[in-house]
């Protein structure tokens, strides 16, 4: 198809996922119910949205339709509404976060590059009226990273340095260390 399959679709998810997870471990349950303004999510209403979003794609991909309809996108709108407001506790949102991550991922290994080929035509008016499958799976990838920023923000607001800027600055010590050693002995 292009040399990007739904193997390597699920090995990127699972790093994302991971790393949400360790942002949904590292921020203190105390904090769960911080928002950073008026009207809009909390961290755990966040974490609980990430949690379950990738149900509807799964749910919808897997018998290979190739239109949507506001109809039934409306009615998974509300199922994920329901499932994310019974996440009240760090503790599910983490089982949430793990098993629908990896229920997500498995399953995506499992799609056909004819299947990512198949072209999914949107109700008339929307822009752009058609979409390959692969592109709205990858929109799943996409919509995690986008809370997951928010998430990052928040911890910055909560003084918690997030842990993927924490590792990046280790790297770049580590090579400012090199760097200054390679000086000293030249």
């Amino acid at each position: 198809m292009h040399g990007y399959d739904a193997k390597d679709m699920a090995r990127s998810f699972r790093t994302v996922r991971a790393n949400t997870i360790k942002t949904a471990e590292e921020i203190p349950e105390e904090h769960y119910g911080f928002r950073p303004s008026e009207g809009s999510r909390s961290v755990a209403e966040t974490l609980a949205h990430i949690a379950c979003s990738a149900a509807w794609p799964r749910e919808y991909h897997s018998t290979r339709p190739t239109t949507i309809d506001f109809a039934g996108f409306m009615a998974a709108v509300q199922r994920q509404l329901a499932a994310e407001a019974a996440l009240t506790t760090k503790a599910a949102i983490l089982d949430a976060l793990r098993a629908g991550g990896e229920e997500f991922a498995t399953w995506l290994e499992s799609v056909s590059d004819q299947a990512l080929a198949d072209v999914i035509t949107y109700p008339a008016g929307m822009q752009p009226p058609t979409k390959t499958r692969f592109e709205m799976l990858l929109s799943a990838k996409e919509h995690e990273m986008h809370h997951r920023g928010q998430l990052m923000i928040m911890e910055r607001m909560l003084g918690i340095v997030p842990h993927l800027t924490r590792d990046m600055q280790a790297r770049m010590a580590q090579v400012q260390a090199q760097m200054q050693q390679q000086s000293a002995t030249a």
